[in-house]
C-alpha cells in the first residue's frame, strides 16, 4: 500500500503548530501512521462522502479529504483541548 501526503490546510496548520511539544509529538506519530492507511485507523465518513472523513489521532479530532489520485491527505480542521 502506498503512503500518502500528509496537507494541513492554514487553520488546521495553525492548530497543530499551537500545540504543546509533546502533543505535537504524538499527533504527528499517529499522523504518519493515518498516511499508511486513511480510510481506516478509525476513521469514518462524514455523510455519504468516502473521502470526506473524520477520526481521532492522538486525542485530536481531525476531519480531511482523501485525494487517492494523487495520493494526499488534506486535513482541514484540527479540534484538541
Amino acid at each position: 500500500m502506498s503512503r500518502y501526503r500528509i496537507h494541513y490546510a492554514p487553520p488546521a496548520d495553525q492548530a497543530r503548530s499551537a500545540m504543546e511539544p509533546a502533543l505535537r509529538a504524538r499527533f504527528d506519530t499517529a499522523m504518519q501512521r493515518l498516511a499508511v492507511d486513511p480510510y481506516g485507523q478509525g476513521s469514518a465518513p462524514v455523510k455519504a462522502d468516502e473521502d470526506r472523513r473524520e477520526a481521532v489521532a492522538a486525542g485530536v479530532v481531525i476531519r480531511y479529504y482523501v485525494s487517492a489520485p494523487v495520493l494526499t491527505v488534506t486535513v482541514v480542521r484540527v479540534v484538541y483541548i
